[in-house]
């Protein structure tokens, strides 16, 4: 019933939508209102095509036009077989042609440009990676962490009972036998780097397998069904584990590795990042802004070493840059003294929430939504190789009311007490309140709550699914820029100067990822960069370099996204000249959902 009435609202604000702007041009109403109707066919069958994304997205039930029967997505594994693959690659390629033809982009209005853009940006992403980059053949941690998620979103939403959901989940458990025999046949050859990370990540896959369990009543059909399936299901993963470390693993590689190569790179900068900035001038403009943002941290230092160290040599007579390297980081170090326990990481984290709320609402930085539906959880295991300290998950875009997750991974319990000291240090307690502002409040968790606002449907669908990484790790970049301007923590300049490090951290992620990626940066290139140059901890930059290999293109989106906010802050305010206000900005922006700013720009502004 929940997914009819949303098929009923989908049409009946198409209509309205599609009547308003009759009226005014018939001709561009009809090429708008065929835009929408194909975007609503696109995304339903590329979410059909991928059951574990449609949980993602709350889209839970599809009717087959073939069959005519109700297909429940949620109880589906995704078929990542030979078969499943090639179709897929079809359907993108005949979208690809079909919005072509039959919606022009120069027939339609500012809004549907924008959706086109992105959709066309989207699919090219998608056909570049089946055609070339071909991830499915070397990459297993896709697929585990594709698996994870098929078993973890059913729990963790509340579209259904707690007997219906668990019920998907001992479905798609039953599954993965054929899942893992599929993923087998389709990886060729892997980097170490890859092995190693899947592996550690399906550890929390047998777990979850475990989890599940709890949560069925003794006696009854489902632990039945559970009992069946669950133990093929586990030995099918255990059995994953040893194919990768003694069969997978010994395979030649033919002299591919982690590295993507400029080749591959470029087209996917330009289609991931969605901006006229290639490679070398984010590269460049990166380095210069290491360059100022070390000479802003020294001046705010300064006061603070003679503070913290009186009497003590403030190393005048040594080169500038040794000099900024023996003041910032003696200031850093003392800074980081101040930590939370290692056991209290997330209590740490949930204390600090309030207190930001608050100043949000006092300096009136952007809108908050009426929903409270904010959580913090530890990170899923098997989510932990990509977010190794902490990320958001939205609540899904068709179902906004649902549970938004403030993921914080815990140190983990085997980790020496070295390790665990080191990490704490780097996520001190202003890391943490800056960790708390970029990825909950005003961050992620208020920008996907604007989003979820969008209509008509549709059109907040595709954003959500499709949306812009510059626009939504610039804004988390941005907006704790803003925080830091507007006097949180009294403009404390502890904070301060602990922001510009993570500053420095978003100008080294750039820089790490182009130059790894395309210029064969070696391992001491890349923890140099981190440990001499942008004061990042031993621990955080062996966690970085390991994110750095196992992705591309995803960590230039930080200095980016926030780079291209502020331009469009400046431009937007002197625009509106004197009648500028701050948080009026920030809902117009962030109301748009997460488009590329170069597309929101012309939305958003006037004359555009």
């Amino acid at each position: 019933m929940r997914n009819v009435l949303r098929v009923v609202v989908l049409v009946f604000l198409l209509s309205l939508f599609t009547s308003a702007q009759t009226m005014k041009d018939p001709k561009a109403a009809q090429a708008n209102a065929k835009f929408a109707q194909n975007c609503d066919q696109f995304i339903k069958e590329s979410l059909v095509l991928s059951p574990v994304s449609a949980s993602q997205a709350g889209y839970h039930k599809y009717k087959d036009p073939k069959t005519g029967k109700t297909v429940e997505l949620d109880a589906e594994l995704d078929d990542v077989g030979a078969q499943g693959v090639a179709a897929q690659e079809k359907f993108y390629r005949a979208w690809q042609q079909r919005f072509q033809k039959e919606t022009p982009i120069a027939s339609l209005n500012s809004q549907d440009a924008a959706d086109y853009r992105l959709l066309n940006d989207q699919i090219a992403l998608n056909l570049l990676e089946f055609e070339h980059i071909q991830s499915y053949k070397h990459n297993p941690t896709d697929y585990v962490e594709l698996l994870g998620n098929a078993m973890f979103l059913p729990l963790t939403q509340d579209y259904a009972s707690k007997e219906v959901r668990v019920g998907h989940v001992v479905a798609r458990i039953g599954q993965i036998p054929r899942f893992v025999d599929q993923m087998k046949s389709q990886l060729t050859d892997s980097d170490p780097i890859f092995i190693s990370t899947a592996v550690d990540e399906n550890e929390g896959n047998l777990n979850l397998i475990d989890s599940v369990a709890a949560d069925i009543p003794a006696g009854s059909p489902l632990k039945a069904q559970y009992d069946k399936v669950a133990p093929a299901a586990k030995q099918s993963l255990t059995n994953l584990n040893q194919w990768m470390k003694n069969d997978l693993a010994k395979r030649p590689t033919n002299g591919r590795t982690w590295r993507l190569g400029k080749e591959w790179y470029d087209p996917k900068f330009r289609y991931v990042m969605e901006t006229s900035v290639t490679p070398e001038q984010l590269l460049a403009d990166a380095q210069a802004k290491l360059k100022a943002t070390r000479a802003e941290m020294l001046q705010l230092a300064l006061p603070l070493y003679k503070q913290m160290f009186p009497g003590q040599d403030d190393y005048s007579s040594l080169p500038a840059k040794q000099r900024e390297n023996k003041i910032i980081a003696a200031v850093l170090n003392k800074i980081s003294d101040e930590h939370p326990q290692r056991d209290q990481l997330i209590e740490a984290v949930k204390a600090d929430l309030e207190g930001i709320k608050q100043f949000i609402r006092n300096k009136k930085i952007v809108a908050l939504s009426s929903r409270d539906n904010l959580k913090v959880i530890p990170t899923p295991e098997f989510e932990r190789g990509i977010y190794s300290v902490a990320g958001f998950h939205a609540p899904p875009p068709l179902e906004p009311n649902a549970e938004a997750q403030y993921w914080v991974t815990p140190i983990d319990p085997k980790m020496s007490e070295a390790k665990a000291e080191s990490k704490l240090r780097e996520y001190n307690n202003y890391a943490l309140k800056w960790l708390t502002i970029h990825e909950a409040l005003p961050g992620h968790y208020v920008q996907f709550e604007h989003a979820n606002d969008v209509q008509p449907l549709t059109r907040r669908l595709l954003r959500a699914l499709f949306g812009n990484g510059p626009y939504v790790e610039g804004w988390a970049e941005y907006i704790a820029d803003v925080m830091t301007q507007e006097g949180y923590l009294d403009h404390s300049p502890k904070f301060g100067l602990v922001r510009r490090k993570i500053t420095l951290r978003a100008v080294a992620n750039t820089i790490l990822d182009i130059r790894l990626q395309t210029m064969n940066m070696t391992d001491q290139e890349a923890m140099d960069l981190m440990l001499n140059d942008t004061f990042q901890t031993q621990a955080e930059a062996e966690g970085k370099l390991v994110r750095a290999k196992l992705s591309s293109t995803q960590l230039p989106t930080y200095f980016l996204g926030q780079r291209q906010w502020w331009e469009l802050r400046k431009k937007y305010q002197a625009a509106n000249g004197s009648a500028f206000n701050l948080e009026q900005f920030h809902d117009a922006a962030l109301d748009q959902g997460p488009l590329p700013i170069e597309y929101l720009e012309k939305i958003i502004l006037p004359g555009k």
